[in-house]
């Protein structure tokens, strides 16, 4: 049977235009007046009064209007109140959209100016399945942040057609997956068409043949997000797949998947006429995308591969979110040759050099996607304070002779986005305190100091009513998946009972990852019976989260937490919500009073969930690992230890279970129960304004752009000068670098001795240096002197060293004298010690590729 297709479009009554406009652009997700139209209208059934369709739409507003019957959507076009809202908030979205940003009246100069984000998935909203967790959040958080601020910026991605999988649970508690396929005509992207009004379709070399993408874009207020589809009939059966799951297949198909994000995304932007001047590339699967830009800029310019290598390594923007080296992405070498030998000879690399680009070491046996873009990147960053220093030492290899403080990877600690996050009954509060400022200038932290006129009982009448809300969903959520387990009817109704709204409540809901330890608190079992059913602190936890389908560890630790939430013991205490998603998360964190998280540190880069809770007034109860290490302070939260860390496992979770259930008993639950006469904690809420109050300063996605736009607008600015005049400078520094290279066994330090030596050396004290070094065929413009000091440890190693520039003084025969001088900041024993680098203008820094000569 032959089957022909027609695409039905909805048919909106003329009055009502304007509901495509707010469905088809996820600024509805961050407003909820927005949201709230669609709320109102799946509520408003004149034709099926038993039905819910906004709930039977996902809460997704496109499908809510494919489903709507159209006699519904006639009903609300007569209806003066919805209409008349409805043209006042698109009338917002509208301003929105064109007021006069923080970017422009930042960097009102840099009207060339476009940042190209890639990253494998984006949580925009729950009606978007293209996410697993919070890389994924954190991608969504950073393009809405972007948008608010009117930073240029696109983001590239991928359209997966069944996204991530939904999680449900088995009899015996274990973790099944669903992969439902995604309907891209109910959902709010748009098809790319090309001048003949058909689908623009680009095409991606992968190894002998090619693969045709065609591009979706979804509006996240001003910023465009561009998402790649090889599900297409021009592609062969294997590779129409590749787009079809995120995180899913096996290493062919991670790797052909990373090869359309990044060189395909670069190729997509171009098919556009889309041209950024800086690229960032969000951890490393989108790490390709250099070699797609450098041939490009070969083409274009006509350079060699090493010139055009000044230009991407300058413009590229690279975050790294991944503590330990086995955490990276690495590919075996032949899988490199499979699909990059052509493109490596293209590029005038060779196989074996492109290789080595990805390695290490040259004696590595795989390629390593960090690597890479690290090399390629002259603006690398982690994502935390400790992330960096972590990052820093994990790397150093790539630059061995630089001091570790040195290695060229700083850090940049992730935010999320707090209109986004903060519950719409906390916002509206928030706004009649804080003004319209709160909205209309995010980029100014210090609107969160009005938090201090906030009455105590109107916050924590909020409070309650979310607790509330969520001890109501986690009551019909639990029941609903009982009834799918076939538990009996018995059963099922106790479910509607469990909880009670007025008990202390935890909540741990992220990635089940073995190091994250989500069942830290069952360490003893006994003493956790007697902490949730204390006759006078009561005690409950709501657990939520999905483990990689390949992780049966992580997959133990859901299941044992939904055996020990079956004991009768734990019954009424415990629960475990199955199908983890953004709305899940949005209950748990508005609802919660305590936040736990219980990593191993450090492996924990950034952590995001607990600066949403802090947002919301839920306080944090947290190992000291991510960025707890710097948002932790003894009013806003509580510490699991002072940030040790431990050779043996057994030990470090018995320590620090003993740590945790002391802080539960003897100080978090007295201070949470402890009511004045009036009923309210009051410590306790001083506790949540103080916590809202320095998330809302230092963690939020706006501070977080603000940020990388310092690391964009350098880029940019570089990106703008070598590229002029056909990549003039490009050449110039390319044949600079080499000729460091043909004389850089010429180069020495020959001497260094104090001018005038103190008899003794105070805190405070100056200290001259003379010193003598060789330059060969090089002169004092390609080079500079450095004097590298500090405190000596243990080792005689300089900690926390210092740089100071010298300064030529004259040249004495083949040497060159330099004079300098450094202060000493510290007593006890100090180590210095002096150094040659390249030096030219137009370069970020000097470490990369790397040249030093230690005297």
């Amino acid at each position: 049977m032959k089957i022909n297709t027609l695409q039905v479009n909805i048919k909106l009554p003329e009055r009502l235009k304007r509901l495509r406009d707010l469905a088809m652009n996820m600024w509805f997700s961050w407003d909820q007046e927005a949201l709230d139209i669609f709320i109102r209208l799946g509520y408003h059934p004149a034709c099926a009064p038993e039905r819910n369709f906004w709930d039977e739409s996902g809460q997704n507003p496109m499908k809510l209007l494919s489903i709507l019957p159209q006699s519904e959507l006639d009903d609300a076009s007569q209806d003066d109140s919805f209409v008349s809202n409805l043209e006042r908030v698109y009338e917002k979205l509208q301003s929105y959209l064109n007021s006069r940003s923080w970017f422009q009246k930042t960097w009102p100069d840099r009207a060339g100016f476009l940042a190209a984000y890639f990253s494998c998935e984006y949580g925009l909203d729950e009606c978007l399945p293209v996410y697993s967790g919070g890389l994924g959040i954190l991608s969504g958080d950073h393009l809405k942040a972007a948008s608010d601020l009117g930073l240029p910026l696109v983001g590239i991605g991928l359209l997966y057609q069944e996204g991530y999988f939904q999680q449900y649970l088995n009899n015996d508690g274990w973790q099944q997956e669903l992969y439902p396929d995604n309907d891209w005509y109910t959902l709010p992207v748009t098809c790319i068409l090309n001048s003949d009004g058909l689908p623009l379709i680009i095409d991606v070399p992968m190894g002998e043949e090619p693969v045709f993408c065609q591009i979706w874009r979804v509006d996240v207020g001003r910023i465009p997000l561009y998402l790649l589809d090889t599900n297409i009939a021009q592609n062969q059966p294997y590779h129409r797949e590749i787009t079809k799951r995120l995180y899913g297949g096996d290493r062919d198909m991670r790797i052909r998947q990373e090869i359309v994000l990044g060189i395909g995304g670069v190729r997509a932007l171009a098919a556009m006429d889309i041209h950024p001047t800086v690229f960032h590339i969000n951890e490393g699967h989108s790490a390709f995308l250099s070699f797609e830009r450098i041939r490009m800029l070969k083409q274009s310019l006509n350079l060699t591969h090493q010139q055009a290598w000044e230009i991407v390594w300058g413009s590229n923007v690279f975050t790294t979110h991944t503590p330990v080296p086995a955490g990276n992405e690495n590919f075996t070498l032949d899988l490199i040759r499979k699909y990059f030998t052509k493109l490596a000879d293209e590029l005038g690399y060779g196989i074996d050099q492109f290789i080595h680009i990805g390695q290490e070491k040259p004696d590595r046996s795989s390629f390593c996607l960090t690597v890479l873009a690290l090399r390629m990147a002259a603006q690398c960053n982690g994502v935390a304070k400790l992330h960096g220093e972590t990052s820093r030492k994990m790397w150093q290899m790539l630059w061995p002779e630089l001091p570790v403080e040195e290695v060229p990877i700083s850090h940049v600690t992730n935010g999320v986005h707090s209109f986004t996050w903060i519950n719409n009954r906390l916002t509206d509060l928030l706004e009649s305190y804080f003004g319209p400022k709160f909205r209309e200038e995010p980029e100014d932290p210090e609107i969160w100091d009005r938090i201090e006129y906030i009455p105590d009982n109107e916050l924590w009448r909020i409070h309650q009513l979310r607790r509330d809300r969520l001890i109501s969903f986690t009551r019909g959520r639990l029941s609903r998946q009982l009834r799918h387990r076939g538990y009996s009817r018995n059963e099922v109704a106790k479910a509607e009972e469990v909880l009670n709204p007025d008990f202390f409540t935890i909540g741990f809901s992220r990635r089940f990852a073995t190091y994250k330890r989500a069942t830290l608190l069952f360490h003893d079992l006994n003493r956790l019976e007697a902490l949730l059913k204390h006759p006078e602190r009561p005690v409950q936890i709501i657990f939520a989260g999905k483990a990689h389908p390949q992780d049966n560890p992580g997959k133990d630790l859901i299941k044992r937490i939904v055996k020990v939430s079956d004991d009768p013991a734990f019954r009424n205490h415990i629960v475990f919500l199955e199908n983890y998603d953004i709305n899940v998360a949005r209950y748990l964190l508005h609802g919660s009073d305590v936040w736990l998280n219980t990593p191993r540190r450090p492996l924990e880069a950034s952590g995001t969930s607990g600066m949403k809770a802090a947002l919301n007034g839920v306080l944090n109860l947290s190992i000291l690992d991510g960025w707890w290490v710097e948002g932790y302070g003894e009013d806003n939260g509580w510490a699991i230890g002072s940030g040790e860390t431990y050779d043996d496992p057994l030990m470090q979770d018995a320590i620090e279970s003993e740590a945790l259930y002391r802080l539960l008993e003897r100080e978090i639950t007295e201070t949470f129960y402890n009511r004045d006469r009036s009923g309210l904690p009051r410590q306790w809420i001083r506790m949540m304004k103080d916590a809202m109050k320095s998330a809302g300063k230092n963690f939020t996605t706006h501070r977080m752009v603000m940020d990388y736009a310092r690391f964009y607008i350098q880029g940019h600015d570089a990106y703008e000068k070598i590229v002029a005049d056909d990549g003039k400078l490009a050449r110039e520094v390319n044949a600079w670098r080499d000729r460091i290279l043909e004389s850089w066994n010429q180069v020495h330090v020959i001497e260094t001795r104090i001018r005038n030596p103190l008899k003794d050396v105070n805190v405070g004290d100056r200290i001259d240096l003379d010193v003598r070094v060789q330059l060969g065929n090089l002169t004092p413009d390609d080079i500079v002197v450095q004097v590298y000091f500090g405190s000596l440890d243990h080792d005689d190693q300089i900690t926390g060293g210092r740089v100071e520039t010298m300064r030529v003084v004259k040249q004495k025969e083949a040497d060159w004298l330099y004079e300098g001088s450094f202060t000493v900041e510290r007593s006890g024993r100090c180590g210095y010690a002096t150094r040659i680098l390249p030096h030219h203008s137009a370069l970020i820094h000097p470490f990369t590729p790397l040249r030093i000569k230690w005297e």
